[in-house]
């Protein structure tokens, strides 16, 4: 039997609730026609594979006895697939009924085109961030203090001061809903497995243009992505929602030291420090209080002591 043209991947982690509609949504957009389904359970505590049984029998579905992060998950994947295009779909991104044929449709028609994503609003309706700028240890810096509206030339990472309603070129996409070439993946592979969860498309984003490949940005079709349920199980199961920012930490550390060298290293760490200094500063001056100066101590020691646990971000600490 002739496989169909995009194996929908689907990395599962305490959001059981989510899997039925998740999948209603993909069969009403010509899924059953369209796809096949692959999904890892990356060691869920709900019940989720119980669910899985019900809500898509017909799916391939692993089992991890431990949670690997985000990119080893889709990596387990790439063995099952067949398709001419794979497609990786959080459980919290719901397709709308054209966004399947419409986004298959244009990576036919465009051959140059290795990733493509579409518009992403929130549950209320409201634009997300869906077409990014690279990060850099400036632009970082600048986003995270505020102070990017004293540096007009600068590109931030979610600029959203742009036409949404047409298609363009960009840096990189969020991995929510993220359509991919299988020429691609053979070509260049798919996540870094350092990274346990954050950048993991950005890096992969670089490679793909870095290969001669374009990534693009497609408004004519809408993605419901709700955001954060997978994080936020995290947070609720290890009872440390700091523990969030730094898987964020380590991987913008690892992510800068490949992409950037040691010197763009260097350059991060410095502004790290300027920049929780210039918090401080901030809070003191806005009377926030003790609570504020400890959030930017500890930000600034735990990024020094990952620094140190990844050995200069040669290696990640999972």
């Amino acid at each position: 039997m002739d496989s169909k043209p995009v194996d929908v991947m689907v990395v599962n982690f305490n959001t059981a609730g989510l899997l039925q509609p998740m999948f209603d949504a993909l069969r009403q957009a010509d899924g059953d026609r369209l796809a096949s389904y692959l999904v890892v359970d990356n060691a869920s505590a709900d019940d989720s594979l119980a669910r899985m049984a019900t809500v898509c029998p017909e799916a391939t579905l692993l089992s991890n006895t431990r949670n690997v992060g985000f990119g080893r998950a889709n990596n387990q994947l790439l063995a099952h697939l067949n398709g001419k295009y794979a497609l990786l779909l959080n459980t919290d991104a719901f397709v709308a009924s054209d966004t399947l044929a419409k986004t298959l449709q244009y990576m036919d028609e465009h051959p140059e085109c290795g990733v493509l994503g579409v518009r992403l609003v929130g549950r209320d309706g409201d634009l997300q961030p869906c077409c990014r700028y690279f990060p850099t240890p400036l632009n970082v810096f600048a986003s995270r203090t505020g102070l990017g509206r004293f540096l007009p030339g600068l590109k931030m990472v979610d600029e959203m001061d742009w036409d949404h309603g047409a298609v363009r070129e960009c840096d990189w996409l969020p991995g929510c809903f993220y359509l991919v070439r299988r020429e691609v993946l053979d070509q260049v592979g798919l996540f870094d497995p350092r990274y346990f969860l954050y950048y993991e498309e950005v890096d992969h984003c670089k490679r793909v243009k870095e290969a001669g490949w374009k990534v693009v940005f497609y408004p004519h079709t809408t993605v419901v992505h709700i955001g954060g349920e997978s994080s936020k199980s995290v947070a609720e199961l290890e009872a440390a929602s700091r523990q969030i920012s730094a898987y964020q930490i380590e991987s913008e550390l690892l992510y800068f030291r490949k992409h950037h060298g040691i010197a763009g290293l260097a350059l991060h760490m410095l502004l790290v420090c300027l920049g929780d200094l210039v918090l401080a500063l901030k809070a003191v001056l806005k009377g926030k209080g003790r609570q504020a100066l400890v959030a930017c101590w500890r930000h600034c020691r735990t990024t020094w002591a990952l620094l140190f646990a990844t050995r200069f971000a040669s290696q990640p600490t999972r």
